[in-house]
């Protein structure tokens, strides 16, 4: 992922605090012998720290691959809308569309886990994540509902290792500029133009 310099994130806290409201990305191990990569769409939960915790089905092809190499990358984008090139021009033969949008990519070290305590440990915080309401049964390795499903995942600890994010913006243009795309942004409102909107006012305001 190119990153310009106004598009990196301002410090630590910024890419930390997208990354705490959003809970669904794509996990991406390297193939096996030569193979493609393996991208897995999955829920997981980021602590605000440098773990990530998820788990996935047994069969899932993505075993094989972390058994091989346990370095891996989760990557999450939002806030995202195509910017057509009649906003970014007062002459739409010299305007250049673009996209917005935010992506943060973790680099991790996996670490497979098997015990059903530790499994269970896992689900019951992610269940404490996405339903934080409860309706669920008693989540633990020797009784509840669950206990017999145990053996049909595994989990995954993901050690954060590295860190790259970016928030595509146009922060290196003019502030006029910007406030006609913000402008654009609100009056066409497509899925994704309030997230960028708000974002790259976000970014504006933080200067």
């Amino acid at each position: 992922m190119l990153i310009h310099p106004w598009d990196a994130a301002r410090d630590r806290n910024e890419w930390r605090s997208w990354l705490r409201t959003r809970d669904f990305g794509q996990l991406a191990a390297n193939g096996v012998t030569g193979g493609p990569p393996v991208v897995v769409p999955t829920h997981f939960l980021f602590d605000g720290d440098m773990e990530i915790v998820l788990h996935l089905a047994r069969p899932n092809p993505i075993w094989s691959a972390l058994e091989a190499n346990p370095a891996v990358v989760v990557s999450v984008h939002d806030d995202y809308a195509y910017i057509p090139s009649t906003w970014r021009s007062d002459s739409p033969a010299n305007g250049v569309p673009t996209s917005y949008y935010a992506s943060v990519q973790l680099t991790c070290a996996a670490r497979i886990v098997d015990d059903k305590e530790g499994k269970a440990e896992i689900l019951r915080r992610q269940l404490a994540h996405h339903q934080p309401d409860g309706g669920h049964g008693v989540m633990a390795a020797d009784e509840g509902p669950y206990r017999k499903m145990l053996s049909a995942i595994r989990g995954l600890r993901l050690e954060v290792v590295g860190v790259r994010a970016k928030f595509k913006y146009d922060d290196h243009r003019p502030a006029e500029f910007r406030e006609r795309i913000a402008a654009g942004l609100a009056e066409r409102d497509l899925p994704g133009d309030a997230g960028a909107r708000a974002q790259q006012l976000r970014r504006m305001a933080a200067g």
